[in-house]
């Protein structure tokens, strides 16, 4: 199926705002009269929300990475089939929070499974869809957690230490140094009102270009 919407993932460690500035792209969507959709991962639907409460959920038993790796892509095969891309060809923007940056960060970086691995999966769940852009929520891990941790209750990945953590964001800083025309890293330490006026600006230049296609 030919993609027509654009897809647009938000990513960063624990903390960074994520949810705050999906709904800050949501109101500057509505304002420039863009048909969309707002999104997560690990869920977006019935079974990946399932799916996602096992994977959060703390438990007593260890998770293996290889398990944990294979309930993610489980999920996003479903979010993908069931309600991205059908969203993507009825023209709309999809807005998700976290996508497989995600994986090879959390998975790859905090649990060290091989980059190799997640690749082959991906491939093999996704075909050649990946997202348009991905805006990155960059703060130290410090800043991060420690927002985390006023928010409540922590869930199972919340738990693991500092170290897990930054190795997640020096891998979402390398993929985005990696390929800078598709990562808008936004300085996510900044007050709320400049995170939220940079994430605005990113998306009013992705839709002027989207317009001029």
């Amino acid at each position: 199926m030919s993609r027509q919407g654009q897809f647009i993932t938000f990513e960063g460690t624990e903390g960074v705002g994520k949810s705050t500035q999906l709904a800050n792209a949501a109101r500057t969507l509505e304002g420039l009269g863009v048909d969309f959709i707002v999104t997560r991962e690990p869920g977006g639907t019935p079974m990946a929300e399932a799916i996602r409460e096992l994977l959060l959920s703390p438990r007593e038993e260890p998770v293996h990475e290889t398990t944990e790796l294979l309930l993610m892509f489980a999920a996003r095969a479903q979010h993908l089939y069931n309600r991205i891309l059908p969203a993507l060809n009825a023209g709309k923007w999809v807005l998700c929070d976290r996508f497989t940056d995600a994986t090879f960060a959390y998975q790859g970086g905090g649990r060290g499974v091989s980059a190799q691995r997640i690749a082959l999966l991906e491939t093999l769940v996704q075909g050649e869809v990946r997202p348009d852009h991905v805006i990155l929520l960059d703060a130290p891990v410090a800043t991060g957690m420690a927002r985390a941790q006023k928010r409540g209750e922590l869930d199972r990945f919340e738990q693991e230490d500092l170290e897990f953590f930054q190795r997640i964001r020096d891998v979402y800083l390398a993929r985005a140094a990696a390929l800078p025309s598709r990562y808008h890293v936004i300085d996510a330490a900044r007050s709320l009102e400049e995170v939220s006026d940079g994430v605005s600006r990113v998306l009013a230049r992705l839709f002027k270009m989207s317009a001029s296609l």
